[in-house]
């Protein structure tokens, strides 16, 4: 019987086979009966007649019935020792094992005995044949699985048959056996049947080793080979076996293993490795550790023999891993002895040269450092270093220090070309031993250190030494790693350890600011001290040089800030230098305001129970130990809050003077000591602020009033202005201490900037706006306490707005207008709603990006509101639509532009939207025929909006509009937005399929659909060129990819004709930036525009692209790198971005690279490369780029036919004899004539043409000889223009 039906057994036991129902037969029957195999057939007929039987007898078709039949039909044939070589039994057999799973214990255990006698009788049977066999098993290993568990007497019989199979000569017979053995044992488990079951496999295994070893007679030397083979088939199934016995048998085979470990052979020893690596990687396996470590540590001492293979040292590595975290887990005392042996091994097949041996010792020192070194080990090793404390020791190493000194030896020349392995372990001994690390790994940290003046020409693993400096660095702390590697800046240069300067910045964590303060800033001081004497005596780049180094060290700061373990003692001594740095050192502001920050915010948020966000200047080798309590954040932001006055008044000064550059980092410095400071002391320096500013402001005052007047100063203009830089700084440094002041002073502020909105200074303007929304945002109450004060103000600084504030004012009115919307039956404020919301529209058409953009988003975030409030966010949604829609019926065409955009921008962002606006197309349409091209682009921008977030059968309802209506007003238009009508039609047969739109398509126009289905047929062809292959479906794959991650680009959306992006995919106009080709150009400019027409459309697009169109095409999606025709588009784009060298300065080069310069200061003229008439334009234009020694060599190119150039050797020509001369300062004689270029055509004609002139180049050589190659090449010519003459003759 062969295997399928066994394992169709098996899985029906599983859930699987496939037949469902109770009648398992005919499930047999449909499986199993197209068959032609003489076994399946067999099976047909047996099970087909027992199914006939019980129909017969009028018995139900259930499992049990089956299993009965088939039980009672085995037990006749096992009467007969004949019946073995029967199919009929084998057949039988393979049907009780499927019919096994679906019947219930307790019917099994009623026939129990009867069945497993039938069973032991039949496979007692020689000629059974192995698929018999294996279907005899399975059904035992039921049996003995479902049996009674305390009776032993009755299942032993069984199960001596079943182990009787264990060494069977026939693999699949004895793999089934194996198999079901694991089985019966996994049942036995918890049982009292466990322990002789267990015994019974140790006696098999006993018996074989004395048959294998027994005797060395040559009698019965084939005894002792077969006893040897038994050994080996026991010992595979111990592989399933082993871990499920009892615990008294399986220390019985460990011995045994040991034993024959010692005879070193191959094959026996993998086998125990593979018996071993099951055994430990079992959970629920109970053994001796003693046992399993003395075999542990017998393999890791056969490690270094050098006949091992790459598959057996990984392997090995495997188990020493897998099988010490086992003995670990079972005794801990006894597997920390053997600890450094089993190191030991593993850096022996770390230094192999296998590759998987080597990731696998890698992973197995890793796994093994972070699971079986702990802490009483490591604090074993600390305390015997400190006892000794640099004397002599009187007792040996530890182990820990025998482990470190293993781990450390990885640093050697032996494992050079594995130390980036090397240092993955270091660095996970660094992070395990954690601060001990500085007693027991201090001379990997020097060797490390001398690996680093490696060149790179012997060292190529430059990053993975830094990192692992870096994990020693963020382990030890920066004063243990230091006092073993100084930084040595004051010595020389080749001594100085710069390099470990960006591995602190970025490693350091849970420092001491005393260490920065006591060790880091006196260093800095000494080199700084030192560059001003260097100055003084004239070296200047050594001078510049330790000023870097002062700059370096500073640097490191932000490092020492985050996370220091000694803010509360330590903020004080470094409080002073850090003042004075700010006020002396320029430079500096920005890493002292940097570090502040950090260390302000980390406590902050720890007492509020926020998380350290993303933005954060944090180490990335914090962890969670490094945090603080907040407790210990509280006792920090109080020394800190200490010296508020001080840093208050240092940062207020500073800004007030500063530069433009370091002003940002200081107001938000200001910004956050205001947030933990007192609001007394914060209130002092806000009065103090607000003093000057009135000071300021009636100076200013003042100032006008003498220019009012006629009384002109000589520097009126300049002090004006420095008045109004004055007073602009003011305000922001009032602003930044908001977070500490009181209602009083936020009223005090508001009316101090109050007479600024209507400021003729954009500067005070645009601060003063900007102080409100900042106010507006972060103190609500003012709006709930003066808010119509607030709409008056805002409605009458309308006027005066300039177009710097612009910007700022818009987040007033948004935070206005989402709180006024709250009360929506207010309807005096509903109409001020829609003012502002018109103010926020016409923003649209602002001139300044930055205030378009924020225009578009604010309105997206109005929708956004309108659509989240609770009951009607739909309708409300579509209120703010309609809303906009009123702008339409505007009386200026910039209203009107300026609602289409607004409603275009909200139909892209709210799909709920689509259908109102299409309610409006014919409202579009009809603004498109004042043929105004401000109206004209915002309509067809709506259009393509429309058209791209549209589904295809809600477009389809609307297409025959959208068509007579861009066809109608392209008569009229018939020049400007052409191609953008064509663009439009595109889009459409694209998403809309092209018989959807020729129905639509007038009949006057069917020569423009023509057109756009010839385009699109000529790139598809193209682009099967290109790739040498058709790629439809990646094309559509990566067009839908670009589709469902649009991005809003209103530059794009909204261009007229020359700024229009012709890509292949016009969908993603609004998403991404476009590739540029010249079939693409072609395409849209009409297959009847000339260069003159392209050249005057580049000019048009250079002129009036905006600037955010070159930032937004390098922004978008990333590009799919599978599909190859985009990967090839994006290279030609990048071709048609570079500029071109059209200036008559350009420099000069020759053949070699080398820049010719001229003492005359003259050019050579560049002269016509191509004198043809007929050769290609594009060539004229590429030939000025080229260099003056190219144009040379040209000149003496002679086109010989269309293939290409050739050099005809004309100047080696030999005036006086034949043959050729050599000439003085060039090369030795020789000519060129190229090769076809129609050799690589796909037509079959073409290249035949071309192997004919090749044939014909070919047989004159020999007429040739002894002619010069000028000669030849013209004689050549002759002889084809005969050619010529005679056929045409003829």
């Amino acid at each position: 019987m062969d295997s399928d039906v066994v394992f169709f057994a098996v899985d029906e036991e599983a859930g699987g086979g496939g037949i469902d129902g109770d009648d398992i037969a005919a499930g047999v029957l449909a499986r199993f009966q197209s068959s032609e195999r003489e076994d399946h057939q067999h099976l047909c007929a047996a099970v087909g007649t027992i199914a006939q039987a019980l129909k017969d007898q009028g018995i139900p078709l259930t499992p049990v019935a089956y299993f009965g039949a088939t039980a009672s039909s085995l037990d006749r044939l096992s009467r007969d020792p004949a019946s073995g070589s029967d199919p009929a039994t084998a057949s039988l057999l393979s049907f009780l094992a499927v019919a096994f799973p679906r019947v219930s214990g307790p019917v099994i255990r009623s026939r129990w005995t009867e069945v497993s006698e039938i069973l032991v009788r039949i496979l007692g049977f020689k000629s059974l044949p192995p698929g018999g066999m294996k279907s005899g098993l399975r059904c035992a290993s039921y049996l003995l699985a479902v049996g009674d568990k305390t009776n032993w007497s009755a299942l032993s019989p069984l199960y001596a048959v079943l182990l009787s199979f264990v060494t069977a000569q026939r693999l699949k017979v004895r793999k089934e056996c194996h198999s079901c053995l694991s089985d019966v044992l996994r049942s036995f488990q918890n049982k009292t049947v466990l322990v002789s079951a267990s015994e019974g496999i140790t006696a098999i295994f006993e018996r074989s080793l004395l048959l294998a070893g027994g005797t060395s007679s040559e009698s019965v030397s084939s005894e002792g080979s077969k006893g040897a083979m038994q050994v080996l088939c026991i010992l595979n199934a111990m592989k399933g076996c082993l871990p499920l016995m009892s615990k008294k048998y399986t220390n019985t085979i460990l011995k045994y293993l040991k034993n024959l470990l010692e005879l070193r052979q191959s094959i026996v020893t993998r086998c125990i490795m593979e018996v071993l690596h099951v055994l430990c990687s079992s959970s629920t396996a109970d053994v001796a550790p003693e046992l399993l470590e003395d075999l542990l540590s017998f393999i890791a001492l056969s490690v270094s023999d050098k006949e091992k293979s790459a598959d057996q040292m990984a392997s090995t590595a495997h188990l020493l891993h897998l099988g010490t975290r086992k003995v670990y887990h079972l005794n801990k005392e006894i597997c920390v002895v053997k600890l450094p042996l089993i190191f030991n091994a593993l850096g022996d097949i770390l230094a192999s040269e296998h590759e998987e041996a080597i990731f696998a010792a890698m992973e197995a020192l890793k796994g093994l450092i972070c699971a079986c070194i702990d802490e009483s080990l490591i604090e074993q090793g600390v305390v015997k270093i400190k006892a000794a404390d640099g004397g002599l020791r009187q007792s040996g190493p530890t182990i820990i220090e025998k482990i470190c000194a293993t781990i450390e030896g990885f640093l050697g020349y032996r494992y050079n070309a594995v130390w980036d392995m090397s240092f993955q372990v270091l660095s996970t001994t660094f992070i395990q031993l954690g601060k001990s690390s500085y007693y027991l790994m201090a001379g990997a940290v020097k060797s490390l250190a001398d690996m680093q003046n490696l060149s790179d020409e012997d060292f190529s693993f430059r990053k993975q030494l830094h990192e692992c400096v870096g994990s020693a660095v963020s382990t030890m702390g920066p004063e243990n790693f230091l006092s073993i590697l100084p930084l040595n800046l004051d010595a020389d240069v080749s001594d100085a350890n710069v390099w470990l300067l960006p591995i602190l910045k970025q490693h350091v964590a849970g420092a001491r600011l005393s260490f920065f303060a006591e060790h880091i800033l006196v260093l800095a001081k000494d080199i700084k001290q030192k560059s001003y004497k260097l100055e003084k005596e004239g070296l200047i780049f050594s001078a510049r040089s330790a000023k870097g180094l002062v700059y370096a060290l500073w640097s490191l700061l932000p490092a020492f800030c985050n996370y220091p373990v000694d803010t509360s003692s330590g903020f004080k001594v470094i409080q002073e230098e850090l003042c004075n740095a700010l006020r002396e050192e320029p430079d500096l502001r920005g890493i002292i305001c940097c570090s502040l920050q950090t260390l302000i915010r980390q406590n902050n948020d720890i007492i509020s129970n926020k998380s350290t966000g993303p933005d954060d200047k944090i180490s990335p080798s914090t962890t969670e130990e490094d945090h603080y309590s907040k407790s210990e954040s509280e006792e920090n932001l109080k020394a800190i809050q200490s010296f508020a006055p001080e840093f208050f008044s240092v940062l207020s000064e500073t800004f007030l003077t500063c530069s433009k550059d370091s002003g940002g980092c200081l107001q938000a410095m200001i910004h956050d000591f205001a947030l933990i400071s007192d609001k007394k002391v914060v209130k002092k320096v806000f009065m103090a602020t607000m003093h000057k500013l009135l000071k300021v402001t009636k100076e200013a005052v003042k100032m006008n009033q003498l220019n009012c007047s006629g009384t002109m100063l000589t520097d009126s203009s300049s002090n004006e202005a420095s008045l109004s830089h004055e007073r602009a700084l003011l305000l922001d440094l009032a602003v930044s201490l908001l977070p500490g002041l009181g209602d009083k002073e936020i009223d005090l502020l508001f009316s101090a900037i109050k007479p600024a909105f209507q400021d003729e200074e954009g500067i005070l303007q645009k601060k003063a706006y900007k102080i409100f929304s900042i106010i507006l945002k972060e103190r609500g109450h003012i709006l709930s306490n003066n808010l119509e004060e607030l709409l008056e103000l805002m409605i009458a600084s309308l006027p005066f707005c300039h177009f710097a504030a612009k910007r700022h004012r818009l987040d007033c009115l948004y935070t206005l207008i989402i709180y006024i919307s709250k009360d929506l039956f207010d309807y005096k404020r509903r109409d001020i709603i829609s003012a502002f919301i018109t103010e926020i529209i016409l923003a649209l058409k602002e001139a300044n990006k930055k205030t378009r953009n924020r225009a578009y988003n604010l309105l997206v975030k109005i929708g956004h509101v309108y659509e989240d409030e609770e009951g009607g966010g739909k309708d409300n949604l579509l209120q703010l639509f309609n809303l906009i829609a009123g702008g339409l019926a505007g009386e200026t065409p910039h209203m009107i532009s300026a609602a289409v955009k607004g409603l275009a921008r909200l139909a892209f962002e709210f799909s709920d939207l689509i259908g109102a606006a299409y309610n409006l197309l014919p409202s579009a349409f009809l603004l498109l025929q004042r043929r105004n091209q401000e109206i004209a682009k915002a309509n067809l921008g709506l259009i393509k909006v429309l058209v791209v977030k549209s589904k295809v059968d809600g477009l389809q309802m609307h297409l025959k509009t959208m068509v007579e209506g861009l066809l109608r007003w392209q008569d009229d238009t018939k020049n400007h937005f052409k191609a953008k009508i064509k663009l439009l039609l595109e889009m459409l047969v694209r998403k809309c399929g092209f018989d959807a739109v020729k129905e639509v398509m007038p009949e006057g126009h069917m020569k423009l659909l023509t057109n756009i289905r010839k385009i699109k047929e000529r790139k598809e062809r193209n682009a099967k060129y290109d790739d040498g292959e058709s790629e439809d479906g990646e094309s559509v794959t990566s067009r839908t990819t670009i589709s469902s991650h649009r991005k809003w680009n209103h530059s794009r959306l909204f261009s007229d004709f020359g700024d229009e992006d012709t890509g292949d995919d016009s969908d993603a106009e609004l998403a991404v930036a476009k590739t540029f080709s010249g079939q693409h150009r072609r395409a849209f400019t009409g297959p009847a525009s000339g260069s003159s027409s392209i050249g005057s459309i580049r000019k048009r697009k250079a002129a009036k692209s905006l600037p955010e169109d070159l930032f937004d095409q390098s922004e978008g999606d990333p590009l799919d790198l599978l599909d190859r025709q985009k990967t090839r588009l994006a290279l030609r784009s990048s071709a048609h971005l570079k500029r071109r060298k059209t200036s008559s300065d350009e420099p000069e080069i020759d053949a070699d690279g080398r820049l010719i310069v001229r003492e005359d200061g003259c050019k050579p003229k560049k002269e016509n490369l191509f004198p043809d008439k007929d050769s290609d334009a594009r060539r004229h234009i590429d030939s000025r780029s080229l260099p003056s020694s190219l144009i040379k060599t040209q000149k003496k190119r002679q086109k010989t036919s269309d293939s290409g150039w050739a050099h005809p050797g004309s100047e080696y020509t030999n005036k006086k004899a034949g043959g050729d001369v050599r000439r003085k300062d060039k090369l030795e004689p020789y000519a060129y004539w190229p090769l076809d270029r129609k050799l690589l055509n796909r037509r079959v004609e073409s290249r035949a043409v071309a192997r004919k002139g090749m044939a014909s180049v070919m047989k004159l050589t020999k007429k040739l000889e002894g002619h010069s190659a000028s000669s030849a090449l013209s004689l050549k010519g002759l002889a084809f223009k005969k050619q010529r003459k005679g056929g045409k003759k003829r």
